[in-house]
């Protein structure tokens, strides 16, 4: 073959090969603690506006529990996405301890691992790569401030959770009670309030809603029927007013008394359905997360690590919108 056009045949073949790496779609799976939740509704479309934007680079998975659950369900799933040997995984653990089971075999596999929204336990960090979210922590401290600021003295309060595997709750639970304390606890889930900085946790509380909304909204009503004259209800999620007809009408008896700032009515999470709620006077309080950021940075973070890049800065954090009666109308990031 002449030397000139066996030179070409082998430029070609190089391009080519060069193309069809190029072209290479990976699939990276973003996995919720369940899809029946506009929270996760958000980071689902931050995964599709990266997806979009990556021209064909990688395919954004979503997958997770169709409903609320100990766990058991999003382990297989994560197990089912080793096994069909997806790019990378992007999760937010409802319990931290199982997932790391699941993550071992990830990890085992070759596969690039990050969590997100809720994270790992300490000693289970070295199965991923970065946590890409919230400062959980710093939710329960920004909640415990509003708190505060109503009720300066103290009072009696209830703490509203997700599950109590969930170790991005058990973080904000530690968050509130370490800020109303005034000391900070060891571990989380923090110390229970028993009268430090006059401030006490009434019987029953924390309650534990497993993201399940409508036990969220009855929970709230069978612990106000209970004690009528509790100071502060937090919520460490925006569980109630993911069902906003139901939690209207489960705290309408009640807005006079948070008018009045008689209850402290403070929750976590703005999205557009809560802050509806809070401008018609359901509550004093939100702390928000950036939903959307998360689905959005995880998709180009793994896509960075395929490419043999380093991986984000562990932990990256993707800030809080701390809304109040006084700022509500300009306190979500734009």
């Amino acid at each position: 073959m002449n030397k000139h056009i066996l030179m070409a045949a082998v430029a070609f073949s190089a391009l080519m090969g060069g193309q069809a790496c190029a072209q290479q779609k990976f699939t990276f799976a973003l996995v919720p603690k369940n899809m029946n939740n506009p929270f996760f509704d958000q980071a689902r479309d931050g995964c599709k506006k990266a997806e979009a934007e990556s021209k064909g680079a990688f395919q954004c998975m979503y997958i997770g529990p169709g409903e609320h659950g100990g766990g058991e369900e999003q382990v297989q799933i994560v197990q089912d996405l080793v096994a069909k040997k997806v790019d990378g995984i992007a999760v937010s653990p409802s319990n931290a301890a199982a997932m790391a089971v699941a993550l071992q075999a990830a990890k085992s596999a070759g596969i690039p691992v990050l969590t997100w929204d809720s994270d790992l336990l300490p000693e289970n960090k070295d199965l991923r790569l970065a946590y890409i979210g919230t400062h959980n922590y710093e939710i329960g401290v920004n909640i415990a401030k509003i708190v505060q600021t109503i009720k300066p003295k103290g009072g009696s309060i209830c703490i509203q959770s997700g599950g109590a595997a969930a170790a991005n709750h058990n973080e904000r639970m530690k968050g509130i009670r370490d800020t109303l304390a005034g000391k900070e606890a060891a571990q989380s889930p923090g110390e229970r309030l028993t009268g430090q900085n006059g401030w006490k946790e009434i019987d029953g509380c924390p309650l534990y809603t497993n993201d399940d909304f409508p036990l969220s909204v009855q929970q709230f009503q069978d612990t106000m029927a209970k004690n009528p004259s509790l100071d502060a209800f937090t919520p460490t999620g925006g569980f109630p007013q993911f069902v906003p007809d139901a939690n209207r009408a489960a705290v309408t008896p009640y807005k006079d008394k948070i008018a009045k700032k008689d209850l402290a009515l403070v929750v976590a999470d703005t999205l557009p359905v809560q802050i509806d709620q809070m401008k018609e006077g359901f509550s004093l309080g939100q702390v928000g997360q950036r939903p959307f950021e998360m689905g959005y940075k995880t998709m180009f973070a793994l896509k960075d690590v395929k490419e043999g890049k380093a991986p984000p800065k562990d932990p990256t954090y993707t800030g809080l919108d701390v809304c109040t009666t006084k700022n509500v109308d300009t306190c979500i990031a734009k």
